[in-house]
Formats: C-alpha cells, sequence, structure tokens
C-alpha cells in the first residue's frame, strides 16, 4: 500500500515554511494525541503518521530529499532513521513540541531551573498587644533562615567560581528517555535539576551558594491588624541556591487576650461591674479605653443587669481606612456580699418597702406563679 504524502497529511502547501509547518503539526497532534482519544485506534494510527511526517520534513536536509526522491529517499537502509519504521533517532524532539502545548511550556529550562534554584517562602509567628494593634508599631525582628554565602557571593564555587552547564542535560536540568511509544522527561541526575554543576565547590556553604544565618529585618505592623493576618514581603525569604531568587517572607499576626476588652472585627466589647446601689440610684463611672486614656460613662437610674452602652468611634481603627469601630459596654449588677449586721438591718427595712413598684419584674413573675397554683 502506497504511503501517503507527507504535506497531505499535514494539511500544508509543498512551498510552506518552518512556522507553518510546526503549527500544522501541533494543531494535528493535539487533535490525534492518545490521551485525547483513549480507546480510538484510528487516532493513533494519524497521530503516528502526523508525527512521522513532521519528523521528515522538520528537518531542511531530510526535507529536500523527500521532496526530490518522496518515501524513496528513506527506504534504504542509509536514509533509515535509527527509530525504524519510518522514525529518526530524533523523534523525542518533535513530541517536546506538543508537550510544551500539552503542559504550558513545562519543558522551558529558564523557568525550570528557576523553579529548582528559588529559595523556600518562610513564615514568622509575631505576637502583638491589642494596644500595639490599635496604634500600629515598627519593630526589628531576627528570622533564622538560609541567606547567600558571603564567601563565595552564591555563585556556589570557590572564590566565588561560576558553575558550569550540566553536560549530562545541556542545561536543561532534564534529560528524556525512550519508553516504547512515548517519551519520558526526568530530572537530570548529575545536575538535580539545576542545569549546572559546581566544579570546586566552596567550603563555606558546601557548594549550595547559602549559608544557615539569621536575617534582621524592619518591619511595619499597620494600625488595625486583627488576630490572623497576614503581612507578605517580597523577597525577604531564604535564598536561593546557587543565585537563585530568594523566596518570600510571610508574618502572621497573633494578639494577645487583653485583661479588659474582647474584640470583634472594629469593636470592642468590655464587662463593666457596677454596684447595686449605683445601679438602682444612677451614677457615673469611668472606664479605660484602649488608646491609653478613659472616658466617662452616665448610668441612668435603674439600669438593669446586662444593659448595654455603645460609645461610638472607640473602637479599633479599620485597616487602611480612617474610621474606628465603637466600644460597646456591657454593666454587670453586683450584689453584695460580706455585709455588716446594720446593713443587713438596712437592706430588710428596704425589703419591707419594696412593692410591685420598685420591683415589677420579680413581682409580675411571682404573681403569675401564685395564679398558677390558684
Amino acid at each position: 500500500m502506497a504511503k501517503k504524502d507527507y504535506y497531505n497529511i499535514l494539511g500544508v502547501d509543498k512551498s510552506c515554511d518552518e512556522k507553518s509547518l510546526k503549527t500544522a503539526f501541533r494543531k494535528l497532534a493535539k487533535q490525534y494525541h492518545p490521551d485525547h482519544n483513549s480507546g480510538n485506534p484510528e487516532a493513533e494510527a494519524q497521530f503516528k503518521e502526523v508525527s512521522e511526517a513532521y519528523e521528515r520534513l522538520k528537518n531542511p536536509e531530510s526535507r529536500a530529499a523527500y521532496d526530490r526522491y518522496g518515501h524513496a529517499a528513506f527506504d534504504g537502509s542509509a536514509g533509515r532513521g535509527q527509530g525504524g519504521a519510518g522514525f529518526d533517532g530524533n523523534f523525542s524532539s518533535s513530541f517536546s513540541d506538543i508537550f510544551n502545548d500539552f503542559f504550558g511550556d513545562f519543558g522551558s529550562t529558564s523557568r525550570s531551573n528557576a523553579s529548582a534554584n528559588r529559595g523556600s517562602d518562610l513564615r514568622y509567628n509575631l505576637e502583638i498587644s491589642l494596644e500595639e494593634a490599635f496604634n500600629g508599631k515598627s519593630d526589628t525582628i531576627n528570622v533564622p533562615m538560609n541567606t547567600t554565602c558571603s564567601t563565595c557571593s552564591g555563585s556556589g564555587g570557590e572564590k566565588g567560581e561560576a558553575p558550569i552547564i550540566c553536560p549530562s542535560c545541556q542545561g536543561s536540568g532534564k534529560t528524556l528517555a525512550s519508553q516504547g511509544f512515548f517519551t519520558i522527561e526526568r530530572t537530570c541526575s548529575s545536575c538535580h535539576g539545576n542545569g549546572k554543576i559546581v566544579v570546586n565547590p566552596c567550603k563555606s556553604c558546601a557548594g549550595q551558594g547559602r549559608q544557615k544565618k539569621p536575617k534582621k529585618l524592619n518591619i511595619d505592623i499597620p494600625a488595625g491588624v486583627e488576630d490572623g493576618n497576614r503581612i507578605r514581603l517580597s523577597g525577604q525569604g531564604e535564598a536561593g541556591i546557587r543565585g537563585g531568587g530568594p523566596g518570600d517572607l510571610y508574618i502572621f499576626i497573633s494578639i494577645k487576650p487583653h485583661i479588659f476588652f474582647e474584640r470583634d472585627g472594629s469593636d470592642l466589647f468590655c464587662n463593666v461591674p457596677v454596684s447595686m446601689a449605683t445601679a438602682a440610684l444612677g451614677g457615673q463611672i469611668n472606664i479605660p479605653t484602649v488608646d491609653g486614656g478613659k472616658t466617662r460613662v452616665v448610668i441612668p437610674e435603674g439600669s438593669q443587669n446586662n444593659k448595654q452602652f455603645r460609645l461610638r468611634s472607640k473602637g479599633m481603627p479599620i485597616l487602611r481606612q480612617k474610621r474606628q469601630g465603637d466600644l460597646y459596654l456591657k454593666i454587670t449588677v453586683e450584689t453584695p456580699i460580706n455585709l455588716s449586721k446594720k446593713q443587713k438591718e438596712l437592706l430588710k427595712e428596704f425589703e419591707e418597702m419594696s412593692n410591685d413598684k420598685t420591683n415589677p419584674e420579680s413581682h409580675s413573675f411571682f404573681k403569675k406563679i401564685r395564679d398558677l397554683w390558684q
């Protein structure tokens, strides 16, 4: 059976340029790739035809021979590629062309090496007080990490000697190995994916280009930060291997419990105990504010337990805004204890003089109970 014309297989004109040839191949390879046509033997056969056609035509010398002699150019043993069955030993290169399309240029040398050499992102936990969260804070922290080696300046080589291109992978950090129909990409075992090899490793860092050393950083904590907030310092993380880019540093904020206030977003809450006399007769109390000052609160006559007061703009700053939350006060009426004999006598006298007007809720409650029993 006569073999199909390679140009017809790819759907291109005989005079097409290399770019058009490659574009046509990628489109058809994606269409007929076995991963997209599971269990379809026809698609697999077409994929083989497309790959064979592109392999023959992408090389100018091979293409010139085909244009002159057709398929007969490859029938002899001298013209047959090492791969056999119409494929030469460079079939892996054509597969790499579509491999990049399927996986977003995963095989890119620069991206792979940059990713392999980049330093790790680091986390630093910082605990601050509620007052510091209110006012904001500038601080100096020491972060344990791998920093650029001062002896080799990050090159990893003795006396700053630059690493050489890995001869095994030619700097790509990867090697290709044929396994049946597919070509598998593996991390280069010689350079471990770095693409470069240090011939004379630096004695201070053992060729890594970095050393374990604390890094001192000045940081600014903005006013209004909340518990669990995260601050990212770009490029302040761990140094990369042999000159690779640094990672990022993430500072996680936690806020210490406060003696008076509980926080909910930008609002603050405070429980304030008041005496029974103050709640009954009314009065004034002074309470602290988170900014270090104090404010006077008027307790109305006859205030009940759990009565809440709202003090506007006395709460926490709202992050990156010029507004503040509110402060909510809830009073807890305290029952007197450790009474003297005189105090007990006065309270008994007061109880005897009490009626449904002085204690309306308790009188109403017990009246309902009496009515129920009757």
